[in-house]
């Protein structure tokens, strides 16, 4: 095993050297602090690694994205949302015997527990749907066993067909309450995404029939978003699962954490941005100036990304499915249409070329969810939904990691020296 050398104090320190089966090279300093009383200091964790895991990898450099080891180009648009969740959550691609029983499983188990429903009579109509669905899946814990000492393979993975069955009809049915209309069911013969649709969309008063283009572009929606190794939702979900929390609560913490704006609400933020721009006139220009001037605040969503510095390869694969979308549903919308033009922008001004700053997934999602007809509010929800199925195999990895550790970060502390006490 290679080392690496710290010098500190006038002492030298070997530190073991980790290599990913990509070439990611980790420097261990799990015994730094035991050897030599110092700490490593790194804000937002930007640079540490806090587990291994054989779930995601991401070349930030070369734009690449792999589940499980498969391109995220060959999953994308090419392989239905649920073999992806079973992809994540086992391991492995179903076969078609299991594929089938996996996707039959998800639909009877997507009916929320009657006694869960009355809790939608106790939200107020103003509450967002993300405040409502974490409350939702934490509650699932009252209702499903979780016992620690009985949660052998069986139960778990009943709690996993109920939490991903029911994600989306919880979503759905918050929606539904908002607008006033009654609750929709799954159909056994509808995908997953056939049936989130129609349970947004269907009223018990007329056949609606779900259209292929919308299906298929949130089938592709579900898979992009389905995991995206140690970002802050399933970093927070790790953190709590860490401590032996349940699927459940752990879940909800990972739901809570994704509804920032600098998060999962950034898709939402874009809508809200191209609103503003609107009511301003629809003069984007003037508003890509605002952005370009480092002495104004404002600031243009959906362009770069923390982790992807050359470009994000889901981005480029709903900048096709959004041409599709628009093009077959004909949709005339002003915020489509400005967010047409600040893509333009981004794609061949120089400003946004030397930073590298393209349109990423949160631009393109929330161009395709507005087309699709679904709220401004309800972005993030849709997020949440295809992250779940990526959240799960990072807490099962956790869970069964025989070196796990319950997370406890170190702090520099900079506050007052021992102070005396005065009466």
């Amino acid at each position: 095993m290679s080392t690496a050398k710290l010098s500190l104090d006038g002492k030298e320190y070997e530190l073991p050297v980790i290599t990913g089966t990509e070439g990611e090279v980790a420097v261990d300093v799990r015994k730094l602090r035991a050897q030599s009383g110092a700490i490593t200091f790194d804000p937002g964790y930007g640079n540490t690694g806090s587990c291994k895991s054989n779930i995601t990898f991401i070349d930030g450099e070369k734009g690449i994205l792999r589940y499980r080891g498969y391109p995220i180009e060959d999953l994308a648009g090419k392989v239905p949302f649920a073999r992806v969740a079973y992809l994540l959550i086992h391991g492995d691609l179903p076969s078609e015997q299991e594929a089938r029983t996996w996707r039959r499983e998800l639909t009877q188990n997507s009916l929320v527990h009657e006694g869960m429903l009355k809790f939608f009579d106790s939200f107020p109509v103003t509450a967002h749907p993300m405040n409502i669905l974490a409350s939702m899946v934490s509650s699932m814990s009252s209702f499903y066993p979780h016992d620690a000492e009985l949660e052998d393979d069986e139960h778990i993975r009943a709690n996993i067909l109920r939490l991903l069955g029911q994600v989306k009809s919880i979503a759905a049915f918050s929606y539904k309450k908002s607008i006033g209309q009654r609750y929709m069911y799954p159909l056994s013969d509808h995908s997953y995404a056939a049936n989130f649709l129609r349970m947004m969309f269907a009223t018990p008063t007329e056949f609606y029939a779900v259209p292929k283009v919308l299906e298929d572009a949130l089938d592709m929606l579900l898979v992009l978003h389905a995991d995206h190794e140690q970002n802050c939702s399933t970093s927070t979900v790790r953190m709590v699962g860490s401590s032996g929390a349940n699927l459940y609560a752990s879940m909800s913490a990972g739901v809570n954490a994704l509804w920032g704006p600098l998060h999962g609400g950034a898709n939402q933020a874009v809508l809200e941005m191209l609103e503003e721009i609107r009511k301003d006139g629809g003069d984007y220009k003037k508003f890509v100036a605002m952005a370009k001037d480092k002495n104004n605040p404002f600031k243009l969503f959906g362009f770069g990304h923390r982790v992807y510095k050359n470009f994000d390869p889901r981005a480029t694969l709903l900048r096709k499915a959004s041409d599709a979308v628009l093009n077959e549903l004909g949709v005339e919308d002003p915020l489509l249409d400005i967010a047409k033009q600040l893509e333009e922008v981004a794609l061949n001004d120089e400003y946004f070329l030397e930073r590298k700053l393209y349109p990423n997934v949160d631009f393109y999602s929330g161009i395709i969810y507005r087309a699709m007809g679904i709220p401004t509010d309800m972005f993030t929800v849709m997020f949440t939904i295809g992250r779940m199925p990526g959240w799960i195999a990072h807490w099962l990895e956790m869970r069964k990691d025989p070196g796990g550790r319950i997370h406890r970060p170190r702090q520099i502390y900079v506050g007052p020296n021992l102070r005396k006490y005065e009466k």
